[in-house]
This record gives C-alpha cells, sequence and structure tokens, in this order.
C-alpha cells in the first residue's frame, strides 16, 4: 500500500512533517468553518430590484466619483458597512457605485477578512 509523500504543516510558521494526508499536524487542528453570528441576512428578489431601482433614481451618479470629481454612472448597489460586519442590509447602509470603484472597495474588504481570519493563527 503506498503512502503519500510527507508534507510540511499548512500553519504558517509550521514546519511539522504531516504524513496522514490531512495538511495539518496535531499543534495546529483546522478550525471548524462556522457562519459568523453577527452577519445580516441579505434582501433578495423583488424587494432588492425595488430598493436598486429606487437607489439608482435617487443617486444616478457613483458616490466615490462625485467625490473625486468625476462624473461616472452608477451600475452597483453596495452596502458602506459590509453585510460580514455586521451592517444592515437597507436604505440607511447603502451607497450607489460605478463597477471599478466597487471592484476597489470590495479588494479592500476583502483583504480586511483575510487579515482577521489569520489573526488567530498567530502564536502565543
Amino acid at each position: 500500500m503506498s503512502h503519500a509523500a510527507p508534507r510540511p504543516c499548512s500553519h504558517p510558521g509550521c514546519g511539522v512533517l504531516v504524513r496522514d494526508g490531512s495538511g495539518r499536524c496535531p499543534k495546529h487542528p483546522k478550525k471548524a468553518w462556522a457562519k459568523p453570528v453577527n452577519e445580516t441576512k441579505r434582501i433578495t428578489g423583488r424587494r432588492l430590484q425595488a430598493m436598486r431601482s429606487d437607489l439608482f433614481s435617487r443617486k444616478p451618479l457613483c458616490e466615490e466619483c462625485e467625490r473625486l470629481g468625476r462624473v461616472t454612472l452608477a451600475t452597483v448597489r453596495d452596502h458602506r458597512i459590509p453585510l460580514a460586519e455586521g451592517g444592515p442590509d437597507d436604505t440607511t447602509n447603502e451607497q450607489a457605485l460605478c463597477e471599478p470603484c466597487h471592484a476597489v472597495k470590495t479588494k479592500a474588504e476583502s483583504a480586511r477578512g483575510v487579515r482577521r481570519s489569520w489573526a488567530g493563527y498567530r502564536e502565543p
């Protein structure tokens, strides 16, 4: 019976060889995934479409571009405080953005999420 070659533990900074195929040494077990408790439920369907229509009729231009002195048509309904970070899914937390501005904001939010998730891996 053949076995896979030993590989280093996938925990950052750990070099212990793992032979069981799990990818983690006994000192660094992988945490079970759980949905965040404070995450807000998303609005979907016709209610969402009505909210988008209302937002774009009130604010047809990208708010970030306007702040920078540019004029660009808004195409994305965005949450100022991301739902994953506890922001509400209502009109108090929405803004109209263009695709490029939304992509920049999403990339920054994603990087924050990655930093948050890796923060638990620091050795004491």
